[in-house]
């Protein structure tokens, strides 16, 4: 059997006319049916231009399977999340490329109780039905097909998370990047409004349109950055926030405009959710943990490590009944948001929570990074990342203090702590180190770490 090289670890990505098109995408919809036996699923896309002729494609495909489709239209992927619990549906698919190049596109799935779906779970039986593609005839009876956005009803779920008369005036710009998020953070700055909540928006780029005249979003490169922050000095604003493509991410800037580096904001939301939750658990990935760790500590919750990449940190979030789950690379999971990720909910709290702390972002930030300075994550393309890995092994692990293989190589020493992991989804070897305080050992064993990599290339 023909492998479909578009199938990812945890959903369907690939090149268009390469290796995704509209017919695959129709072989998926019959093939998720078959595998997921659904009943009903949700759908939605992101505004890239091939977006509306593949979703054409997949509801059909489900649809000749006997699904029932409940379309959404434009939306975010934390929208599907979202309907598919909220309209008791076997399933949910976004099609949507998120930051990918605008010749990609893509399908996120998750099934009922809007629960991730892994290998293990049914997305390999979705790839081997699409892939030998021998459905035979349609179902007697065809699936139905409505048009249906619950987006009031998910505008109340993600302001639940805070208290509107917590908050005080604060401009804050918004970046959609021309991308699906603006329809949707209309929709709550006018539920903000209703509730009486003093904040003023400030929009950039933020009509959606699938040519991208702005760049592809995503925050997460370093020359896509300034644009942002660029605007929030300009503007005045006391925060700064922009969204990739499908807004399951969000990524904040505070008042200088100078990006926060994902695990700070891990460290912020999990003082947040604390505060309202004493003694929660707050699930975190392995990658930079010193200063998450601490404040969970200091608080009174517990911290829980779980492996890299969705699927894990909801499964574990479900098996220990976390409040809150937060990864380095700006996802972040809300238990009262069906365990699912959202880029709504965390700028809402951190908001509320400068609000109540009456400080500026800048500061709240530059306290932990003084305590626990990182390196931010740095990427090695390598021909072979297992000699890499073997080289630092054998070198620093005889010494460590801790080693921990869940995820990678992490070692724990006195005043430091490394992370070295190879990409769930791409030919990448990723280094993660932070210190107790120290920016000069820092800078010292990133520069002894890189040289041992790249000597082993």
């Amino acid at each position: 059997m023909p492998r479909l090289t578009c199938f990812k670890s945890y959903d369907v990505r690939g090149e268009l006319g390469v290796d995704f098109d509209a017919g695959i995408a129709y072989r998926i919809g019959r093939g998720f049916a078959r595998a997921m036996v659904p009943g009903s699923v949700v759908v939605g896309r992101d505004c890239r231009a091939s977006s509306a002729e593949l979703q054409d494609a997949l509801v059909e495909g489900l649809r000749d399977e006997g699904v029932d489709v409940i379309d959404l239209g434009l939306c975010g992927t934390e929208e599907v999340y979202f309907a598919t619990t909220h309209f008791n549906a076997g399933g949910g698919l976004t099609v949507t490329a998120s930051h990918n190049p605008i010749n990609f596109n893509g399908i996120k799935m998750v099934q009922s109780g809007s629960r991730p779906i892994s290998s293990a779970d049914g997305l390999q039986a979705i790839h081997d039905l699409a892939a030998a593609d021998k459905f035979g005839p349609v179902a007697e009876k065809r699936g139905s097909l409505r048009q249906d956005n619950p987006r009031g009803a998910y505008a109340a779920r993600v302001l639940s998370f805070i208290d509107p008369a917590r908050l005080r005036p604060l401009k804050v710009l918004v970046n959609a990047g021309n991308g699906a998020a603006g329809p949707t953070f209309d929709a709550l700055a006018d539920a903000l409004a209703a509730a009486g909540a003093p904040l003023e928006f400030v929009r950039l780029h933020h009509t959606p349109d699938g040519s991208f005249p702005n760049g592809i979003p995503n925050p997460l490169l370093p020359e896509n950055q300034p644009v942002t922050g660029d605007a929030v000095r300009e503007s005045g604003a006391d925060i700064g926030v922009a969204w990739d493509g499908d807004f399951d991410r969000c990524f904040l800037f505070d008042e200088t405009g100078t990006f926060i580096d994902g695990e700070y904001i891990v460290g912020l939301l999990a003082t947040a959710f604390l505060e309202k939750e004493p003694g929660a658990k707050i699930v975190h990935d392995p990658r930079v943990v010193w200063n998450t760790r601490s404040i969970v500590a200091d608080m009174g919750g517990e911290a829980v490590v779980s492996k890299t990449g969705h699927a894990f940190v909801k499964a574990t979030m479900r098996r220990v009944d976390a409040a809150y789950g937060g990864e380095m690379s700006a996802h972040h999971y809300f238990r009262n948001f069906m365990y699912c990720d959202s880029g709504m909910i965390p700028w809402l709290l951190v908001v509320e929570h400068m609000a109540s702390t009456g400080r500026p972002l800048s500061a709240l930030i530059a306290e932990m990074k003084s305590r626990f300075p990182s390196s931010g994550e740095i990427n090695f393309r390598l021909d072979d990342p297992g000699a890499a890995m073997a080289a630092v092994d054998a070198r620093y692990t005889p010494e460590a203090r801790t080693v921990d293989r869940l995820d990678g190589l992490s070692l724990e020493f006195t005043d430091w702590r490394v992370n070295l992991r190879k990409s769930n989804t791409e030919p990448l070897l990723r280094l993660n180190v932070e210190t107790a305080g120290d920016r000069a050992l820092l800078a010292r064993r990133v520069d002894e770490i890189r040289a041992l990599v790249t000597e082993a290339r």
